[in-house]
């Protein structure tokens, strides 16, 4: 296989082009940025989980499947991420964060990994996400287990100063009806009563003063006091009573986020949703990117999937630079990110050559081959008789990543387009032997089954 570098074109260290898509191993594409680069880094690898998922994306012409089963047990899959994780914890800058999402089968594992990683003092919190917002559960009959609805987020800081902006949420009902329990005649703003007496009296120096016939050491001095009263922020309830302040609910920001998110709603079956299984809500990104950056900041995800981190950042304003190491994703982000108006080149890595394209995932090089001779992939992955897809006008394709292939593909192929009704089909391969070259003569001499083998190199060259 071609090494990364020459794959990346990158030779060495180098300042990396923000707003910019890679296509390889996080590990390997990070060890060429420069460190401390990154100002956030949201990373949601693939779970240790054991499913497996296929899925149709975007148009329905992409099949994607993959899996994130470990052989090995769970030390396998911490001993995969753990020198990821400190190419991350280089690349970010001191006031820089981590948010990794996991679920409940590795999140206590990888923590103990950042605890070594980051060192003492540098986790912050264990956010929970119940991505289940309604009664859903993975519980069934028989079960020894509560519901499992959650998922896990370990935000970790570089430094001691990292980048913060507190968010709020709104006040729930509960606690509007309990404390915001007065409404303003001549506006209709609910209030609720504020203390205006100085905290610690006259040890604090608050000063002390007749204020409406009540003597206190007070918060503010006299003479803000009288200004609060004309402009109606100040009321008596009763002669004698002491005076309060009015807080408006419609100035309040809210109560500070905590590190429980039971309200973000999952994307299914909603107008973000790409058909990726493990595809995110862009409110659950907004939250962290809106914390933990400031505008024009570069937003790192290494695992990016279908792009949401990106495409958050994009929307708020700052720069961001995503990896994954599968083509279909990468290509998926850059047309996600142009919809957006983004300026985003090709992704930088995707194969371009024959030892390349060998080393694809089976999927991947199905996707990759449609993609150059503008066909659709066949949704069914049983039943399909032998047809991977199609080109032009419904012309029937079977896909092959190995060389040599022989005369018994070819017979079979002429019997699966004869099954479909058609006359013509296009077999794909690296190379094809000398077996196959003469059975599609003798079927389109016999048969009138016009079969044409077309290697990868003549894809290449037309490309």
């Amino acid at each position: 296989m071609e090494s990364l570098n020459y794959h990346l074109g990158l030779a060495k260290a180098v300042s990396f082009e923000p707003n910019t898509i890679y296509c390889g191993d996080c590990q390997d594409v990070l060890q060429r940025f420069p460190t401390e680069s990154v100002d956030l880094i949201y990373a949601d690898p693939p779970f240790f989980s054991n499913r497996r998922f296929e899925v149709l994306w975007g148009d329905g012409y992409e099949l994607r499947s993959f899996e994130d089963r470990w052989k090995g047990g769970i030390q396998n899959y911490v001993a995969w991420m753990s020198p990821k994780l400190r190419e991350c914890h280089r690349v970010l800058k001191e006031t820089g964060s981590l948010y990794l999402h996991l679920d409940h089968h590795a999140s206590h594992y990888i923590k103990i990994e950042l605890d070594k990683i980051f060192g003492e003092g540098k986790f912050q919190n264990e956010i929970v996400w119940k991505r289940n917002i309604g009664s859903h559960s993975d519980t069934k009959q028989g079960a020894t287990h509560f519901g499992r609805v959650h998922d896990v987020i370990l935000y970790y800081s570089k430094g001691d100063k990292p980048t913060w902006h507190e968010q709020h949420e709104p006040y729930s009902q509960d606690y509007i009806d309990g404390f915001y329990k007065y409404t303003e005649k001549e506006s209709g703003r609910r209030y609720r009563l504020g203390d205006l007496t100085g905290p610690g009296g006259k040890a604090k120096g608050n000063p002390h003063y007749e204020f409406l016939g009540v003597t206190r050491y007070w918060r503010y001095s006299k003479e803000n006091m009288e200004r609060l009263y004309k402009e109606g922020r100040i009321v008596q309830t009763r002669p004698g009573g002491v005076p309060a302040y009015k807080r408006y609910l419609d100035e309040m920001q809210g109560v500070p986020l905590s590190d429980v998110w039971d309200n973000v709603k999952p994307i299914t079956k909603t107008k973000e949703d790409l058909g990726y299984p493990t595809q995110k809500p862009e409110k659950l990104l907004e939250r962290i990117i809106s914390t933990s950056s400031n505008p024009t900041d570069v937003v790192l995800d290494p695992f990016c999937g279908c792009g949401t981190a990106l495409a958050v950042a994009q929307k708020l304003g700052r720069r961001w630079v995503g990896i994954d190491v599968s083509p279909t994703a990468c290509k998926l982000m850059a047309k996600r990110l142009r919809s957006l108006r983004a300026k985003v080149g090709d992704p930088i890595g995707l194969p371009r050559s024959v030892p390349q394209l060998r080393e694809l995932q089976p999927f991947e090089f199905q996707n990759w081959v449609f993609e150059k001779l503008h066909g659709r992939v066949n949704p069914r992955k049983t039943g399909d008789f032998g047809i991977d897809g199609w080109v032009e006008l419904d012309v029937p394709v079977q896909v092959k990543q190995s060389s040599d292939v022989g005369r018994n593909v070819v017979d079979n192929f002429e019997t699966a387009i004869q099954r479909a009704g058609k006359d013509r089909g296009v077999i794909v391969a690296f190379s094809f032997g000398s077996g196959a070259y003469e059975e599609a003569a003798r079927a389109k001499n016999e048969m009138k089954l016009e079969i044409r083998l077309k290697t990868v190199e003549e894809i290449l060259n037309e490309s």
